[in-house]
């Protein structure tokens, strides 16, 4: 069973925070814009405001525990490292503003993603034995219940969230390039990027159960009895949490592209391209916790089955439970897109496909480091609309 949550106030209080933020500035600056340039009808707009949202496909990876004891566990019961993984998927919502002065071929860009998926996952088996049966005196049986059953339990919670800001300015370097209606924007700039993960993975198992028994004998009349002295039985407990986050800061490139496919000044279809790439210094933290204890359950030694074990043998995991890791890194990071747009004077609408790779940006070890790349790609689609003609 698994069920997908989404519910954090703080995360969405972030998201619209980013929203009105973005909105507050492109309002002052149309302001702005309106009180120092005169437009004339038919004039190209100075401002583009662009929100938009996308799918992702998450490829951060972290390290899957498989403790000792699993190696124990019968063949019909479900593996729980399929219930370990992290989050494959999410969603992402962004927002972008863009200023060309008149009569200009120099462009400034802000804009921001921002993303957060959360999940839960449980599976439970359970394997309940028969009775077992006593021989009594009489001739006849008594059924005597098991004292615990076969079970696997496994409960994971993962989530995520991340922000990556860039501000840009660049200039339009290949009017005409690729025919009449084409552009080619050339921009250098800062790239902020922010990521947060945080895991949790509960295992419970018995994965053993059965019934000792021995035959004694009652004088004066010398039965002879198959009696119950107990069930011996293993239970097991693992516990694995990681939190870490990366933030970065650093210099940016990019370049975009479009040409046009069809249409005229009024309304004409693009196909829409490019690739970025930055390199981050910042700082990375993980905070680590890690518990297994193993219990062996011994069998009673006398008749009465309904009394406690006589003995319970426990196996603690001999590593320190607790880590704490953080370090200065530099991380490269490559990214583009690919996409069609329906453009017309005043308003933009954009299709596509976008891509971006963290090299190396977390770390998900749990006993000692080990890093993993983050990527985000997957369809994405947004609205633009122009002010200031």
């Amino acid at each position: 069973m698994s069920e997908l949550i989404q519910k954090n106030d703080s995360y969405n209080s972030l998201r619209w925070n980013l929203l009105t933020g973005v909105s507050a500035l492109a309002l002052v600056s149309y302001i702005a814009l309106a009180g120092t340039a005169q437009a004339e009808e038919g004039d190209r707009p100075q401002l583009w405001i662009e929100l938009g949202g996308g799918w992702n496909k998450l490829t951060a990876g972290s390290e899957i525990i498989s403790p000792a004891f699993l190696e124990h566990s019968p063949p019909d019961f479900f593996s729980p490292e399929g219930y370990e993984k992290p989050l494959s998927h999410g969603f992402e919502e962004s927002a972008a503003l863009t200023f060309q002065p008149k009569g200009s071929d120099w462009i400034v860009s802000a804009s921001v993603h921002y993303g957060r998926s959360t999940s839960l996952r449980h599976a439970h088996q359970q394997t309940y034995p028969g009775a077992y049966a006593k021989y009594s005196a009489g001739g006849g049986t008594q059924p005597v219940r098991p004292n615990a059953a076969r079970f696997i339990d496994v409960e994971s919670a993962h989530s995520e969230r991340h922000a990556i800001i860039d501000f840009q300015a660049g200039k339009d370097v290949g009017v005409g390039l690729f025919g009449s209606g084409s552009s080619s924007v050339l921009n250098v700039g800062v790239r902020i990027a922010q990521f947060y993960a945080k895991s949790r993975s509960t295992l419970r198992e018995d994965p053993d159960w059965r019934f000792e028994h021995k035959y004694v004998t009652y004088p004066p009349y010398a039965y002879h009895l198959r009696v119950p002295i107990g069930q011996p039985f293993h239970s097991y407990y693992n516990d694995v949490r990681v939190s870490g986050s990366f933030n970065g800061i650093g210099p940016s490139v990019s370049w975009k592209s479009s040409s046009q496919l069809a249409g005229n000044e009024d309304a004409k279809l693009t196909v829409d391209w490019g690739v970025n790439a930055a390199l981050l210094f910042g700082r990375q933290k993980v905070k680590t916790h890690q518990q297994t204890i193993n219990r062996y359950h011994e069998a009673n030694k006398y008749g009465f089955y309904t009394s406690p074990p006589t003995k319970v043998t426990i196996y603690n995991h001999p590593d320190t439970p607790d880590h704490i890791r953080a370090r200065s890194v530099t991380i490269p990071n490559i990214g583009g897109f690919v996409g069609l747009s329906a453009k017309y004077p005043n308003a933009k609408f954009s299709v596509g496909y976008r891509a971006d790779f963290f090299f190396g940006a977390m770390d998900v070890g749990v006993a000692s480091r080990r890093t993993t790349d983050v990527g985000f790609h997957g369809p994405f689609a947004t609205v633009s609309i122009g002010l200031g003609g």
